[in-house]
């Protein structure tokens, strides 16, 4: 799909990177406040810099993924997607 993400480089706290499959480029970034149930681990910088692309998603080890649809779209409009 498009909206796969195919590259993503941590930027600094909780920023993000991304290309997608159309070329694409955009940012990815968290709010400490998004920073609770599954995404607590992303707190801790050295696990938050352990993001890879599995499948077109944004992924962490332990199952924690983005799914790229809602990020591309956010991307496309605006350039980044905040996550809050």
């Amino acid at each position: 799909m498009h909206w796969d993400v195919i590259e993503v480089v941590p930027e600094g706290d909780l920023r993000l990177k991304v290309r997608f499959r159309d070329g694409t480029e955009g940012r990815v970034r968290f709010e400490r406040s998004h920073l609770n149930g599954v995404f607590t681990p992303l707190s801790d910088p050295k696990f938050f810099r352990q993001v890879y692309v599995e499948d077109g998603a944004l992924t962490w080890p332990g199952d924690v993924d983005l799914a790229p649809d809602a990020m591309y779209a956010a991307v496309r409009t605006t350039g980044e997607w905040v996550l809050k």
